[in-house]
């Protein structure tokens, strides 16, 4: 596998590309940067964290292990278990196939059932269904979502200008504006092509901060990264300055030591954990996720992107080559779209059902009145709380369906449903330039095959891909001649379904310029994979992909 993402024969076509073009120097070279300047990364793992997630593990699978081995066991006390057990089995596949949900997931808890024919019928109720805890934390969330909703704005005189002139886009959003996903207009906007260019802003920003950071990441790591933001934090602390602190357990875990939580408290901070992940594991609801990296400063000022907390982001070690992720700042009323996101989710892993006070963190409007930038953004955000209105996707659909001219498209791993790939090869179809970045150098081998399979589809139908030599893209962007989306939305089931998300859609001339620069910038530094190419990978891959496809969405 490594072999083929990697071999000598592509990265030599590429070269002599680049060479013929006159473009010696296409690869990412590190820039000096003022906080970032010097810093020699680091990766340190906590021990803790792995015996957590070792030991959820092992729960889980003890559990596997027992239901496989029930029926055995019951096999030959009596024929009316049996009997039991195939009428549930029956039940089980009417229910999931009347679900309201993904095909692909249909597919994947039948395709489990006829290998198990009794157990996967069990697993299923037990983990499939969305009863039970599940759908408890689910209503929670979806409580507080909608009581931070109520303080959204929304701006109808912007909102019927743009739909008077902009009459392909306004569709988008009509319908963001009728899921809560308010327009705000006049936005300034800055593109991070790098993390280590948004942290340099990030650092900037915070240590000027008079009133309040909100902060919240998926990943959490301690590094040089963490240690540089770190120390900015506690001296805002000894000034006064309100600090929310909010990270998923699961992505900290590992590369956090074991009181971190308790440190930051101990310091000021006042601090929340997602989803703890010993919480549900007999359920499997420790597979939900905050995916979500949002940070306000002073509510006048918000960043979000691809990036987490952690030296990889910045460059600063070097993992799977050059990392490469993008994110972007607004200024203007979209910060409160931000907050707004970031405040819903730090009800949601409150116990007591308190809401925070939200107004505390509003910018008055005529603060805004400063501001001079073109850009109309809606701040977006979606989750397994939803349930069966996959928002997010539904927007990206959008996207591709009014795209006119041209559909760029960058994401780490690309494993969506048939009904995407269909949209992407009618834009191709209609003469729309379709083109999307993958990584060369893959983070997780077995979703790269997944990704790697999808291309045939789109190869064949004129969708040009291309994968990043310099390393691993982790940024999620997609573009069109309408509008711009930088967020944390991967192109995969589990951001779609699974995770909680947030991304900024954007229309606006010099973000979408920006954006359009840094795609035409990426695709010279990627090799383009030709269907003909994609057709001689591993006799062996012909052989697991398909088998892994089924099981696409439990991956």
């Amino acid at each position: 596998m490594e072999k083929f993402f990697n071999s000598d024969s592509s990265y030599e076509k590429w070269a002599r590309r680049a060479k013929e073009k006159g473009n010696d120097d296409l690869f990412y070279k590190k820039s000096e940067k003022k906080y970032l300047k010097g810093l020699k990364g680091r990766v340190q793992n906590n021990l803790s964290g792995y015996l957590r997630i070792g030991l959820t593990a092992l729960i889980f699978l003890a559990q596997c292990i027992l239901i496989i081995l029930l029926p055995r066991w019951l096999q030959s006390s009596t024929v009316y278990f049996y009997f039991i057990l195939e009428l549930v089995s029956v039940l089980a596949v009417v229910t999931l196939v009347n679900r309201n949900q993904s095909p692909s997931f249909q597919l994947a808890w039948i395709s489990v059932a006829l290998l198990l024919p009794i157990s996967g019928f069990i697993m299923y109720y037990l983990w499939g269904r969305s009863g039970g805890s599940k759908a408890r934390n689910n209503r929670y969330i979806r409580q507080q979502i909608s009581y931070g909703n109520q303080f959204l704005v929304h701006d109808e005189e912007n909102y019927q200008k743009f739909l008077a002139e902009n009459p392909v886009a306004g569709r988008m959003v009509k319908y963001m504006e009728t899921e809560n996903f308010p327009l705000s207009a006049g936005n300034e906007t800055k593109f991070y092509a790098m993390g280590e260019d948004a942290f340099e802003d990030i650092f900037a920003a915070m240590e000027q901060a008079k009133d309040f950071i909100l902060i919240d990441f998926f990943i959490v790591a301690e590094g040089v990264l963490w240690d540089k933001m770190h120390e900015i934090l506690k001296q805002k602390c000894e000034e006064g300055v309100e600090i929310k602190f909010l990270y998923d357990d699961f992505g900290t875990a590992i590369r956090t030591r074991k009181y971190f939580r308790h440190i930051l408290q101990e310091e000021g901070m006042e601090v929340r954990v997602f989803n703890p992940i010993h919480r549900y594991t007999g359920d499997l609801y420790i597979n939900y996720r905050t995916h979500q990296k949002i940070i306000v400063i002073d509510g006048k000022e918000g960043y979000t992107g691809g990036f987490n907390l952690a030296d990889e982001y910045a460059n600063l070690v070097e993992r799977f080559g050059v990392w490469k992720d993008t994110g972007v700042r607004v200024r203007g009323e979209a910060v409160w779209g931000l907050t707004v996101v970031f405040l819903q989710m730090w009800d949601a892993c409150g116990t007591d059902g308190a809401h925070v006070d939200y107004l505390r963190y509003r910018l008055m409007p005529e603060k805004y009145m400063e501001r001079s930038g073109d850009t109309i953004c809606h701040v977006i955000s979606d989750g397994p709380a939803n349930q069966t209105r996959n928002l997010i996707e539904g927007i990206y659909n959008q996207m591709m369906i009014y795209s006119d001219q041209y559909l760029y498209i960058t994401t780490p791993y690309l494993i969506i449903e048939e009904y995407m790939i269909v949209s992407l090869i009618e834009a191709a179809k209609r003469g729309v330039d379709v083109r999307i970045v993958t990584p060369a150098i893959p983070d997780k081998k077995m979703v790269k095959l997944l990704t790697n399979y999808n291309y045939g589809a789109l190869l064949k139908e004129g969708v040009r891909i291309y994968e990043y030599l310099p390393g691993f893209i982790h940024a999620k962007q997609i573009l069109t001649e309408n509008a711009a989306i930088v967020g944390t939305i991967n192109m995969d089931y589990r951001s779609f379904y699974l995770h909680y998300e947030n991304g900024i859609w954007m229309s606006g001339e010099q973000i979408q310029q920006a954006v359009y620069e840094d795609f035409q910038k990426t695709f010279e530094e990627s090799l383009e994979i030709t269907y003909e190419e994609w057709m001689r990978r591993p006799r062996l891959w012909k052989i697991v992909q398909p088998l892994l496809k089924l099981f696409s969405t439990l991956v």
